[in-house]
């Protein structure tokens, strides 16, 4: 792929990912969402978040593994039962690399 190519498909990229969103956001002050709905998506970050996380923390080399030795799970279950108590995501973030980091170079 040539430079041209490349940068041609990075702008075909930034119009589609532009054409997406920008008529959601421009309407966004004059439409008067409902209640339910307005409620509802505040669980869409937490909902795509567990879609990302989830996968990685159980099946990090792409079979499920259920162990001790799985950095990523026993990371995330460290992080999961920090932020439960703390409600703190700064230092949930900061524990759970720890954490992480701890097993994959410690062990």
């Amino acid at each position: 792929m040539s430079y041209w190519q490349e940068a041609l498909l990075i702008l075909g990229m930034m119009a589609v990912t532009f054409g997406v969103r920008y008529p959601v956001l421009a309407l966004s002050g004059r439409v008067r969402l409902p209640t339910w709905l307005v409620r509802a998506l505040g669980y869409v970050p937490v909902a795509v978040l567990s879609a990302i996380a989830v996968p990685i923390m159980l099946a990090p080399q792409g079979s499920i593994a259920l162990t001790m030795a799985n950095e990523y799970l026993v990371a995330g279950i460290v992080a999961i039962v920090f932020v439960a108590f703390t409600r703190h995501l700064l230092w949930t973030i900061v524990l759970g690399m720890a954490v992480f980091l701890a097993l994959r170079f410690l062990t």
